[in-house]
Parts: structure tokens; sequence; C-alpha cells
């Protein structure tokens, strides 16, 4: 890893360790940016009621930008991982719908991430029951799971964080059974972006400043030994987010050269992706 994505990613981790410890979101309330609801986001994006109600209300930060669980078809007794799990949010929906016989593992590198998610379990347990989630400290570049032991990926607005994408979709390959698949929300670059939003923290920490081009996505899905099966495009998020005012997305939205939008740049993503038998 060489110095300067070292030092991206301590950006990232201090930022969301914040967020963990102030109870906010990203683009929810906390220092790191904004004052939007994070169940309005979460709403807005496709997650129901009822999916929202039976959730632990600390695991839900606002960090969503799509719906894994939603194209992910998940079955009972499937084993689930989920990348960059924050407060548990994804884990325990997808928990609920592999239920006692299936297992949900969750991992993050941010230390106060996972102690926010082990506390939430307690409260998950409480409510529903269930004892099948695990949340493990670690890389997403580096995963701590065994080979092949994995039926679902899933993972939201996580891997543009990363500035190893091509590593984290080996290791999301590796881990994978024979014939098991990848399901992803993330933003995604129609192009590339200005210099001066490269270059930016709050862009970075946003999720667009480290979003890869949708064809270099698909490349590497490829090399990695996946196949597609689907990816659409989507922009629930950045509307909403546009529509609401968010101010970091303010900060990004005044960063563009005149005339242009967000939705020129990026986008919205959903991949479902199998691993070659």
């Amino acid at each position: 890893m060489t110095k300067e994505n070292n030092n991206r990613r301590t950006i990232v981790r201090d930022a969301y360790g914040e967020i963990a410890q102030s109870g906010g979101s990203c683009c929810g309330g906390s220092s790191c940016c904004g004052s939007s609801q994070p169940r309005d986001i979460a709403e807005a994006i496709g997650y129901s009621s009822e999916e929202l109600n039976d959730l632990p209300e600390a695991s839900n930060m606002g960090l969503s930008c799509g719906n894994p669980n939603a194209i992910a078809s998940l079955r009972a007794g499937e084993n689930v991982l989920d990348l960059g799990c924050g407060g548990g949010f994804d884990v325990f929906i997808a928990a609920g719908k592999v239920g006692s016989t299936g297992h949900c593992i969750g991992v993050d590198m941010t230390p106060d991430m996972i102690d926010r998610a082990r506390i939430n379990a307690e409260s998950f347990r409480d409510r529903t029951g269930l004892t099948n989630v695990q949340f493990r400290l670690g890389e997403i570049e580096h995963l701590p799971v065994p080979d092949a032991t994995i039926d679902v990926v899933i993972s939201n607005c996580v891997i543009n964080l990363s500035d190893e994408k091509e590593q984290v979709w080996e290791e999301i390959a590796r881990v994978l059974k024979s014939g098991g698949r990848a399901c992803i929300s993330d933003l995604a670059l129609i192009q590339q972006l200005p210099e001066q939003l490269r270059q930016s923290v709050e862009a970075l920490v946003g999720c667009v400043a480290g979003a890869a081009l949708i064809d270099e996505t698909k490349r590497m899905i490829d090399s990695a030994g996946l196949f597609i099966e689907s990816i659409r495009e989507h922009n629930e998020y950045l509307d909403f987010m546009t529509e609401t005012q968010d101010p970091l997305y303010r900060q990004i939205i005044e960063m563009l050269p005149e005339k242009t939008h967000i939705s020129d740049y990026i986008s919205s993503i959903s991949i479902v992706a199998r691993k070659k038998t």
C-alpha cells in the first residue's frame, strides 16, 4: 500500500469512527456532514417500514446508497457476509431472511463500528430471539473469512472507499462458494470527476471521490473470476441527497463545473455477480 493510500484509509477510518461514536451518520447529523434523517434515506432507497421497524434503532446510521438485501434473494440457511457492516444495519436484515439455520457475518475496519454493531446484536437478539450474527474487525481487502465458506456477499456503499478495489473483488471471489453470489450496492462513475472533487476529503468520505468507473468495475469483477448477472443504475439516493440539500452534497455540488450536475458524473449501481463454477 502506498503512503497516499494509507493516508486516505486513515481519513476514512477516522471519519467513520467519529460517526460511530456520535451516533450520527455520514450524511445524517454527525459532524461528518449533514442533517438528513437515516430513516428517510433508507425509505428513499427502498427499505420497507417493516424492515426498519424490526431493527435495533442504533444500527441505521444513514450510510446506505442502495439496498443489497433487495437484490440478494436470500434463502433460509445461507451464510452471508457484509463488507463494511457499520452498525450492523444490513446484517440484521439479512439475518432475519436466512433465519436460525443461516449465519451472517459483518466485517468493518473501524473498531468503534464493530463495538456499536456488537451492542446492537444484543438488542437484535432480544427483539427476535436470533443469535445468528457475528461481527469481525478486519479490512475488506483482507477478509477474516476462510475460503469458499460464504453463499452471499453483500455490501452497501463501501467498496468505493477502498483504494484497492481489485483486491476487494478478488477477496469476494475467494470467500464465495462455487456458484455463490455477490450483491453489491455502491456509487460508480459515469465519467471521471473534476480534479478538485477527486482531491476533496469531503467527497472521499461522502463516497464520491473514491468511486470507480462503471466499465472499470465490470472489468475488475470479470478479472476476479465472477460473472455479472445484472447491473442496474438508479438515482434515488443522489436525488434524495440533492433534494434535501444535504450539507455534504451541497459542498460537493459547489465543486462541480458550471452548468453540470452530480448525476452527470456519478450514479448509484446495484450489481449481482456470481462465482464461476
